[in-house]
């Protein structure tokens, strides 16, 4: 009998990939998927599109968003899964001002860009925009069709790192706080992509309060990760009494080579971490 699998890690046009919540669902059927998580960057607003396309269909819809927050000034992104609808007014009220805030410095991004010799206008990035929330990754799509890059990678990795100057990165909650919210809302709290954005020993410091704030899961597979590093994270899951998550964080276009569900040719997310996840949490 065929493994049940699923992918608890995607992105539509309501964020910064290119498919569409329909889209998703008929390619996650497509391909055998058990389940689907869409987890847009900081919104929700795909999520009613995602779960009418599911009705009737054999895959499941798992309603979740990825968080930016901040850990002494990193990027870390948590995962909320299985968000209950009553508590989408909360979220987006939480998500208003960050909006706000990055609308800001999205602008100010593109204004820098000019002046340092790639002007691109911003009405016409937000107009392209399906929701018009525009973030770095519409940015550097239209650096690359204007042909100041290569790719979309290559932006992040060098105009668009904020190392390079130009891009400043709006205030983010702080990573705990978000934690606690997502609990306090009835969800899942997940630490997408662990060892992305900090080493062993960091990240066994983050986990120590996080678990205290909450945090039930974190992905121990994912499409950046190689054997070494699916075993590490599979590791600190079990030595900080946390559950296990995993997805192929699938953009679309941006990221052409991650694929749904099989990520780059190495995830099988068994359709077991969903049914642990939703099982009374270790750490209430």
């Amino acid at each position: 009998m065929m493994k049940e699998v699923c992918d608890l890690h995607t992105h539509s046009v309501f964020s910064d990939g290119s498919c569409t919540p329909t889209e998703l669902i008929a390619q996650a059927e497509s391909i055998g998927l058990s389940a689907i998580a869409l987890t847009d960057h900081n919104t929700v607003a795909g999520l009613p599109e995602f779960f009418a396309a599911a009705e009737g269909k054999k895959v499941e819809a798992v309603a979740g968003i990825e968080f930016s927050t901040d850990y002494h000034g990193i990027d870390l992104h948590i995962v909320a899964l299985d968000l209950p609808f009553q508590q989408f007014d909360r979220v987006m009220q939480l998500m208003e001002d960050g909006a706000k805030a990055k609308e800001i410095s999205n602008i100010a991004l593109v204004e820098a860009l000019r002046e340092a010799g790639y002007p691109l206008d911003y009405s016409t990035i937000r107009d392209n925009t399906p929701n018009g929330q525009v973030n770095r990754a519409h940015i550097a799509t239209a650096m690359v069709d204007k042909g100041y890059v290569s790719s979309v990678r290559f932006a992040f990795d060098t105009i668009l790192d904020p190392k390079f100057g130009l891009y400043h990165p709006p205030k983010r909650p702080d990573s705990f706080d978000m934690i606690r919210f997502i609990k306090s809302i009835g969800a899942i709290a997940v630490m997408a992509h662990p060892l992305l954005k900090l080493d062993e020993a960091q990240l066994r410091v983050f986990l120590k309060t996080a678990v205290t704030a909450g945090l039930d899961a974190i992905e121990t597979h994912h499409s950046s990760f190689d054997a070494q590093t699916t075993e590490k994270a599979i590791e600190l899951a079990a030595e900080f009494g946390l559950k296990q998550s995993g997805g192929s964080d699938y953009h679309g276009k941006a990221k052409p080579d991650v694929q749904l569900g099989v990520g780059r040719g190495n995830l099988q997310i068994p359709l077991e971490f969903l049914k642990t996840l939703r099982s009374k949490s270790q750490n209430l």
